[in-house]
């Protein structure tokens, strides 16, 4: 039975039985990946509004690595991690510079 209780395909085909056991190694690597990336940059948000400039700064650097593995790895295109990117980095000048109005 695949994990996360997902429908396993009946698969006749010897090739087609080993694609489906890799996709779904690939399924759960990529997840992992993704699930990191997600996770960090939730914290590099959260950080910013603590108004901590130093945790801030160090958690929006481990978001972007995270981004940067993941286009590198191939488990999101490389535009999708400069849009991810530069949303993040948008995101967080305006917390910002809505924390130091207020």
């Amino acid at each position: 039975m695949a994990p996360d209780n997902r429908q396993v395909s009946v698969a006749n085909i010897k090739s087609q039985i080993k694609r489906n056991r890799q996709n779904e190694k690939r399924r759960l690597r990529n997840r992992t990946v993704r699930s990191e990336m997600n996770t960090r940059t939730k914290a590099a948000l959260a950080a910013v509004d603590h108004d901590d400039d130093e945790a801030a700064a160090e958690s929006l650097r481990m978001a972007m690595k995270r981004i940067d593995k993941a286009a590198s790895k191939g488990v999101i295109h490389k535009n999708t991690a400069a849009r991810r990117k530069s949303r993040l980095v948008r995101e967080t000048e305006r917390r910002q510079s809505d924390s130091a109005d207020a």
